[in-house]
């Protein structure tokens, strides 16, 4: 994109940028309580019958989603006009979500400065190997890679392994004020689990807030997940790397239907965050609708999202995605010019 029109696309993304705090109290309102008055009537249901307790559950790891979507737009200070109380709200859903506000902001912001640059892949995004690289990695780093992405340990064991192991531990180098926030994070959670068992009892509380937070949590990596691995989603070598386009066509706009789209605040509209991460999520829509460049961003629905489970590996001779069955076939190939 030239200079001028990329002067120009952010002239008219910058007045979405500032945070309205009438509209993020308004969210705030729309979401904190009826997530926890959901949690109330799951448990009143518990006296009935599990079985509608754990749709109710259901329903309300949606709106923790959209808890997270507050967490998350505090982490880019966007959320909030004001710095302390965008860092006091995000900590304190970050406790409700189980994300420690300081080291996921920090690694978010990683991510942000680093996506679709296949030199720099390794914090805040999901593992992508190129063809190149599994061609040439040994039978063990095939066998983890391809475990890693078997839909079953990432969206199954995934959200078990990032709640519970590596959101609660820091980096080595981490810095004290990040450090004594995920301590903090961490101490509430269980203080809060705790005091909840000693309430209703450890079978209730576990039914509840097991299913809340494996729900949620698998919605939010496959949320991450299918947003970035799209078939012609944009990658580069640092050299080529370009942040517009990774914005643009390394993003994709996720079209759901309106209750999903409410319930995951606008995060759908992905390549306008990543475009301006400062643009609040309840302006992203709108960024979408009164631009018109943006529109060219490649769309994915609810039926055409569920391919990209099959794209394992990034090709950077042919750009796009391939499978496994796919590098098979490549692998078989090479064996024979080999022989």
């Amino acid at each position: 994109m030239a200079n001028a029109k990329l002067s120009e696309l952010r002239k008219k993304i910058r007045p979405f940028e500032d945070a309205d705090d009438k509209a993020s109290s308004k969210q705030m309102v729309n979401t904190l309580p009826p997530f926890f008055a959901l949690w109330v009537l799951a448990y009143l249901s518990l006296s009935i019958s599990v079985w509608i307790t754990i749709p109710i559950a259901i329903i309300a790891a949606g709106f923790l989603v959209r808890v997270f979507i507050i967490f998350h737009d505090c982490c880019h200070g966007s959320f909030f006009k004001n710095r302390k109380l965008n860092n006091f709200v995000g900590t304190v859903t970050g406790i409700l979500t189980m994300f420690p506000y300081s080291k996921w902001k920090r690694e978010h912001a990683i991510h942000h400065a680093t996506s679709s640059n296949l030199n720099k892949r390794g914090t805040g995004d999901v593992w992508i190997m190129t063809v190149d690289e599994y061609l040439n990695s040994s039978a063990l780093q095939r066998l983890q890679y391809r475990l890693y992405r078997n839909p079953i340990v990432m969206f199954g064991l995934g959200p078990i392994y990032m709640l519970f192991i590596t959101n609660r531990m820091n980096r080595k180098d981490a810095k004290k004020a990040e450090r004594r926030n995920t301590y903090l994070t961490n101490v509430s959670i269980l203080g809060v689990s705790l005091l909840l068992i000693w309430l209703i009892g450890f079978y209730a509380f576990f039914v509840i807030q097991f299913t809340i937070m494996f729900v949620a949590g698998m919605a939010g990596i496959w949320l991450f997940y299918v947003q970035h691995q799209f078939e012609d989603s944009y990658f580069e070598d640092e050299s080529e790397w370009d942040y517009v386009k990774a914005a643009i066509d390394g993003s994709s706009y996720y079209k759901l239907p309106r209750v999903l789209q409410w319930l995951t605040g606008n995060i759908g509209y992905h390549h306008v965050h990543h475009l301006s991460p400062k643009v609040p999520n309840y302006h992203l829509e709108t960024v979408h609708e009164q631009t018109p460049p943006l529109q060219q961003a490649t769309t994915i629905t609810l039926r055409s999202s569920l391919k990209s489970i099959k794209f394992r590996l990034y090709d950077e001779r042919k750009k796009t995605f391939v499978s496994f069955k796919e590098i098979k076939q490549i692998m078989r190939q090479n064996q024979t010019v080999n022989y």
